[in-house]
């Protein structure tokens, strides 16, 4: 048997429940993963709130889009994977029916990769779905080229502060964007050239400041709503700015400013095309061993604390640090 979590309603943290499941089988191409830990995701507690952009069907729903464990069963059909091969779990889009908050799930083969020995297993379940988004966003959806000047709007969360490590790791210049002036410090810990503070600092002004008057090359958007508007006007003419994130539920703008091209992404954009996950898994191994590469990590719950951990990242207390649970596996 498995413990795996599931909500029958949509709700608050207290829907989340433990109940024990049948161990699947894999068929071919699939492996079955015995799952160390996982982290919680903007996702999950969208989907457990009835807020999720996709339909999530009830009851029994699951939860979870990224983990790390072993391989416990190898379907037929599957090279490169055995039992016993520890692993990350790269995305998975389907959550609602084999999310990763359990002690096994079932996948496709294609959507694990081999865990680098440099990572505990906090820092797996947690490394993935932050630094593949910003990956996907800011190397696969544009083209950065060292000195270019990044703008993050959203930077004080999970992906922002991926985004500014993938951003140095290929020399990029990050400029963060915080609401929050107290966050100024951490953000530059964290490696921002710069940090914009809007309760301090006048956006536009700000950026021209720092970019010579010309702009940001690129903007990764990790907000939306009506502030979209302010992002395009402090990116340079001919830049890019790449829409991935949803953090502000109010209608976005269509932009009018056509001298910015305007991208948008999100998460499991690539995640399923083999090329793209074989370059994301050999750029971000680099950076892991370089050191480039770390998630920040909040809090480790263990698996009967998962209301626990929900509660935590209601109430934004993680400071857009990964919140991980184990399972004791």
């Amino acid at each position: 048997m498995s413990r795996v979590v599931v909500f029958d309603r949509f709700g608050g943290p207290e829907v989340l429940q433990i109940v024990d499941d049948q161990v699947v089988e894999p068929t071919a191409g699939e492996v079955r993963i015995r799952i160390e830990a996982f982290a919680v995701n903007p996702l999950d507690a969208m989907m457990r709130s009835g807020a999720s952009p996709a339909p999530v069907a009830l009851p029994g729903a699951r939860l979870g889009i990224e983990g790390t464990g072993t391989v416990d069963a190898v379907g037929p059909e599957v090279v490169g994977l055995q039992v016993g091969d520890p692993v990350i779990i790269t995305a998975i889009p389907d959550a609602q029916v084999r999310g990763s908050y359990a002690d096994y799930t079932t996948l496709p083969a294609g959507w694990v990769v081999p865990r680098p020995p440099e990572l505990d297993q906090t820092q797996a379940a947690a490394i993935r779905v932050g630094f593949s988004t910003a990956y996907g966003a800011l190397l696969e959806t544009s083209t950065m080229r060292p000195n270019n000047r990044l703008l993050i709007a959203g930077a004080s969360g999970a992906v922002g502060r991926a985004a500014i490590q993938v951003a140095r790791q290929i020399g990029v210049i990050p400029l963060a964007i915080t609401r929050d002036s107290s966050k100024t410090d951490e953000l530059l810990a964290a490696g921002a050239a710069s940090v914009i503070a809007t309760d301090r600092d006048n956006l536009s002004a700000a950026v021209r400041d720092l970019t010579g008057g010309n702009g940001a090359d690129l903007t990764l958007d990790l907000v939306g709503g009506p502030g979209q508007r302010d992002l395009v006007a402090a990116t340079r003419a001919g830049g890019v700015l790449i829409a991935a994130g949803f953090l502000d539920p109010r209608p976005t703008p269509r932009p009018t400013d056509m001298s910015v091209t305007v991208v948008s992404y999100r998460g499991f954009d690539h995640l399923l095309e083999p090329a793209v996950v074989s370059r994301m898994a050999a750029f971000l191994n680099a950076g892991v061993r370089s050191g480039a590469l770390n998630p920040a990590i909040d809090t480790v719950f263990g698996l009967d604390d998962i209301v626990e951990a929900h509660r935590r990242f209601d109430n934004g207390a993680h400071a857009g640090r990964k919140i991980v649970v184990t399972t004791g596996q």
